[in-house]
């Protein structure tokens, strides 16, 4: 379905009064909280986001809305009886301090940061952007990859490739691999150090940023494991262990108090596995959000916790209708 198309049934669904409806049944059938999942922050909506969402919604930080979902007295201390939201940005993009954080202080809403610390200050962007940023950048026109020809002075041509390179370095085997095929890569397409990133958005955070975010009070932070793999597609499972582990480890160490909430990368079913959960919990974490839809309530596996998706691009009404979950149940109906 199109943007239009939903910015649409989104208008609709908000000006006939069903988005209201939908939030005040919320309200009324027991504990329940939102978790919305971002990425980016620039280059969008954040703000109209952020004015809606505090109007309608008690915006919390993620442990403080975990503690209360799962504390039998929580809820009942509460005055405020809006349903409670978090917003919660994944992978620790430049942008969340830019763009997110100033808005956050600025507006006087909470929000929570999951981070990748193998990557911090690397000067690098995310290896999972790398595949579009080095097919747009090679002087290479021709190149063998992957039992296929791709001729780099077509546009479609290097936009199949930049989608090859991200399948290989999101289904590898293990960090090593990823890195290795990565280095291999940029050698081959002639990509050298120095062609930087012109959106500096797009680099991850450095540490100084985060302790500043840290110190203001409105942004908490989780862990994304070191270096943010498919945990179902690591061979050794005991890599998978150290991926979350370590991360928790070197997370405490820079921020100066206990880590308690993870984020698997990717975080559907298929993509953290069978060992995900149980490397949350034996590293010591209280939580692990994935990416599967839902609101979650007291009965929710507190280490398979549900988001929304939240995108910046997306027109205010179109997250208005998500946050609540009309919008999906629409979807449903129409394609059961």
């Amino acid at each position: 379905m199109s943007e239009q198309i939903k910015i649409f049934f989104a208008a609709c669904l908000h000006y006939n009064g069903l988005v209201k409806l939908a939030r005040w049944w919320l309200r009324h059938s027991g504990q329940r909280l939102i978790i919305l999942s971002y990425h980016r922050a620039a280059e969008g909506n954040l703000r109209s986001h952020l004015l809606y969402l505090r109007r309608h919604y008690r915006m919390l930080h993620l442990e403080v809305a975990l503690e209360e979902l799962f504390s039998s007295q929580g809820a009942e201390q509460v005055c405020d009886r809006r349903t409670p939201l978090v917003l919660t940005f994944d992978d620790g993009y430049r942008d969340n301090y830019t763009h997110a954080f100033a808005l956050a202080r600025e507006l006087r809403v909470p929000i929570t940061i999951f981070l990748v610390p193998g990557y911090m200050e690397s000067g690098y962007p995310f290896p999972w952007q790398e595949g579009q940023r080095l097919a747009s950048r090679t002087p290479v026109r021709e190149i063998a990859f992957e039992g296929r020809t791709y001729h780099l002075d077509q546009l479609k041509e290097r936009n199949l490739l930049a989608r090859a390179i991200d399948f290989r370095l999101c289904h590898a085997k293990s960090v090593a691999e990823r890195e290795a095929f990565l280095t291999g890569v940029r050698e081959a397409l002639a990509v050298p150090p120095s062609v930087i990133v012109e959106e500096e958005s797009m680099l991850p955070l450095a540490w100084d940023e985060i302790r500043e975010m840290k110190e203001s009070g409105w942004v908490s932070f989780g862990a994304h494991t070191m270096h943010h793999p498919m945990l179902a597609k690591l061979e050794d499972p005991s890599e998978v262990y150290r991926e979350v582990g370590q991360c928790r480890t070197l997370l405490e160490q820079k921020l100066g108090h206990p880590v308690r909430i993870f984020a698997y990368p990717f975080g559907q079913p298929e993509e953290v596995g069978n060992e995900g959960p149980q490397a949350a919990k034996t590293a010591g974490y209280d939580w692990a959000v994935t990416t599967v839809y839902g609101i979650n309530t007291p009965q929710t596996d507190p280490y398979q916790l549900h988001r929304i998706y939240g995108d910046v691009s997306r027109h205010w009404l179109v997250m208005a209708a998500q946050a609540s979950g009309v919008l999906n149940r629409l979807m449903m109906a129409l394609h059961p």
